[in-house]
This record gives C-alpha cells, structure tokens and sequence, in this order.
C-alpha cells in the first residue's frame, strides 16, 4: 500500500499524460494490484528460473551448514539416529536367522552400521566440499 501511495502522488499526480490514464488513486491502486501484483511474481520466478541464483544458493547452503555430513543435535542425535541404527541391527539379525542375506547385502548393511555408528557419536560422515567443515565439532 505504501508503494501505491507513493507512486502515484509523487509519480502519477506529477506528470499529466499518467494523470489522464488514472485520474484517481482507487482506479490505480485497482489496477496496480490486479495487473501489477501477478506481473511481478511471473517476472520474478521466470528470472529465478533463467538465473543460477537458486542453485547457487542452494549450494552455498549445504556447503555452509555443518550439519551436511553428521546428524543435528537434539532429537536427531538423542533419539532417531540410535532408533535407525538399533532398527538396521535388529532387521539384520533377523534377516542373517532367516538366511535372507547374500554375503554383498551383509557387507552392504554392516558398512551402513559402520557409519550410523560415527554420526551417533557426533562424527563426519562422507566427503565435505569444505575442509573447514570437517573441522567444527
């Protein structure tokens, strides 16, 4: 609203061809909001679209966050990181008691357990863009 105001007192009432078009501020204001408002979203989302801008931020974000490669504290690290873990170890037992695994899905699951394990202790995992980022505890 502040912008309306503003553009059409010090823009609108200042120059007489615009004054002819909107001879009051209810018909810009009217107008503005209806052609103006939609216009701006388009023009705004085809040029985030066109541009790299959102991607780049996006990974400016992930290399930026020391949370990428190891698990958020709270209930991440106190509660779902050891449930996943406990719930791999339990459907790997049954599993190995039931004969289900090929000695490549043991190896597989076992090297999951291996790194559940390290993010449960407040390790690294994977590869940091950063070295910076492995280096905050």
């Amino acid at each position: 609203m502040s912008t309306l105001i503003t553009v059409y007192y010090l823009a609108i009432k200042n120059l007489p061809v615009l004054l002819h078009i909107f001879p009051d501020f209810s018909g810009f204001s009217a107008i503005a909001t209806l052609i103006g408002a939609p216009a701006s979203v388009i023009i705004g989302w085809l040029h985030l679209k066109r541009t790299q801008a959102y991607s780049a931020e996006s990974e400016i974000t992930v290399e930026s966050s020391p949370y990428t490669y190891k698990l958020q504290p709270g209930t991440w690290k106190e509660a779902f990181g050891p449930l996943y873990l406990e719930l791999l170890v339990l459907l790997r037992k049954l599993s190995e008691a039931q004969g289900l695994l090929t000695e490549e899905e043991k190896t597989h699951i076992q090297e999951i357990e291996k790194r559940m394990q390290i993010l449960n202790s407040g390790g690294f995992i994977g590869t940091p863009r950063r070295t910076k980022i492995a280096t905050l505890s």
